[in-house]
């Protein structure tokens, strides 16, 4: 006889999914899943729209990673066209792209994660959360909202929303960023890599106290991907596809975006709506790899910009031929990618171009196939388009960064659950530290599940009073 274990909803997540824990008659795991529950559909009720259009169609897959999106499907639509930007057009969208990652970073960092690290992973879950950070750090809270409001005003800059943006357009931008703005971004800039820094120093200080726990919390070998510049630093909004393996071997290298079916293929399994991306080379499940934070640090060289880089030398001292392994970690390169990204945004502003007014090009439909491929805050993110002749699409292929993760996912579940889970006993800190290996990753399920894949579907119907008159099943 087994045992069956929910943790129904995963929180301090974007969107929905649920872990299930198996045990065996003498209370050890069995096995464990990570499902995401919900469906979304946009692959294929994007079929028939113009292309021009899924820039603002694609964002709304997601409230927490619409400029993802937003860029992905620019580039998308930018290959359909043949354009190449303007220089100021792409400086824009860089600038965009970076204030994403800030946002985002310090989102998942301030608000969602460091209550585990702050307070300890079995510590009271009434206090263990946001509101408890803001009562006992208050400084730190504050500085975790200071940088995510920072990153969402240049959104706002250019989008003229925060969230759902409209700014890039098929062939560039649609607006140039006002001297005024330039000015504003320029005055708190200095302050933001500060405050950045500090939160790399705090998660620093963290893994220096907690090293054998950060080593050690579901530590397993996995490949990693990601994007590289020509210098083989990390790439955020453009580069070349670059595949490592759990030594720091490169497999893959200075691959062309255009052709990451050469690389991935995808597997479904009937407990998940999200499908299974794997190395294809090495087969499923072998050719797991993972991306996001981690992924990029251990897939590339450096960083472009100096404290981020010197940061990224450091890391690298942490892992056996350069490769950092453990799970944790993740929370530490997220930190340094947000430093990486607000040197960026100095940068940029900095240069008298971002003013420029020259931020399109026009262009008629020259290719009936558009690939996208950017590195979004939780990893890389690929918006593959099919149009006919008149630019209605036929079809959509998206891979997104939890989709590729979904493996490593799946075996973080299945590795904490069986390291803490003994004899049958289970604690709501055993629980939370599952849910700990899940965060990790930044997860967005929204953004996952925008497929209808190949899970059964089940539907209950009850009565007034709550009682199941049928149980229909697809």
């Amino acid at each position: 006889m087994t045992k069956k274990i929910v943790i129904e909803p995963v929180t301090r997540v974007e969107g929905h999914g649920k872990v299930t824990v198996y045990l065996n008659d003498r209370g050890h795991v069995d096995k464990a899943h990570l499902h995401i529950t919900q469906v979304r559909g946009f692959e294929k009720f994007c079929e028939g729209r113009m292309f021009n259009e899924m820039p603002v169609i694609t964002p709304r897959i997601c409230g927490i990673c619409p400029v993802s999106h937003h860029l992905a499907a620019a580039k998308a639509c930018d290959a359909i066209l043949g354009v190449k930007l303007t220089p100021t057009a792409e400086m824009l969208r860089r600038l965009l792209h970076l204030a994403q990652y800030v946002q985002s970073h310090a989102l998942h960092f301030f608000y969602l994660a460091s209550p585990d690290l702050l307070f300890g992973m079995e510590s009271d879950p009434a206090t263990r959360n946001i509101i408890g950070v803001i009562g006992a750090h208050p400084e730190l809270a504050t500085k975790g909202v200071r940088l995510r409001a920072f990153g969402q005003k240049i959104i706002e800059m250019l989008g003229e929303k925060r969230v759902h943006p409209n700014a890039a357009i098929p062939g560039g931008m649609n607006k140039a960023l006002s001297p005024e703005n330039r000015a504003l971004i320029t005055g708190q800039i200095d302050e933001i890599i500060a405050d950045s820094l500090l939160a790399v120093n705090l998660v620093k200080d963290f893994a220096a106290k907690n090293m054998p726990l950060m080593e050690s919390f579901s530590r397993f070998d996995s490949n990693y991907f990601g994007l590289v510049d020509d210098k083989g630093n990390v790439e955020y909004y453009d580069g070349m596809l670059r595949l490592k393996d759990q030594n720091g071997i490169v497999l893959e290298d200075k691959v062309s975006p255009a052709n990451y079916l050469s690389l991935i293929e995808e597997k479904v399994e009937d407990w998940s709506y999200l499908k299974f991306p794997y190395y294809k080379k090495l087969s499923y499940p072998a050719g797991m790899y993972r991306v996001g934070p981690l992924g990029r640090l251990n897939t590339a060289d450096g960083c472009s910009t100096p404290l981020a880089d010197k940061e990224f030398k450091v890391f690298h001292q942490l892992g056996k031929n350069g490769v950092v392994t453990g799970s944790l970690f993740f929370h530490l390169a997220r930190m340094i990618e947000m430093l990486n990204a607000a040197e960026g945004i100095k940068e940029l502003v900095e240069n008298d171009l971002i003013c420029g007014k020259d931020i399109w090009t026009n262009s008629g439909i020259t290719n009936e196939e558009g690939i996208g491929v950017i590195e979004a805050p939780r990893g890389t993110l690929i918006h593959h388009y099919q149009v006919d002749k008149s630019g209605a699409i036929r079809k959509v292929n998206l891979i997104v960064a939890t989709g590729h993760n979904n493996l490593a996912m799946n075996r973080t579940v299945y590795d904490i659950a069986r390291e803490y889970i003994k004899d049958g006993k289970v604690t709501e800190g055993i629980l939370n530290r599952i849910e700990v290996g899940i965060r990790c990753y930044d997860p967005c399920f929204s953004c996952s599940t925008h497929a209808l894949g190949h899970m059964p579907m089940e539907m209950t119907i009850c009565e007034a009073d709550g009682k199941v008159r049928q149980v229909l099943r697809k």
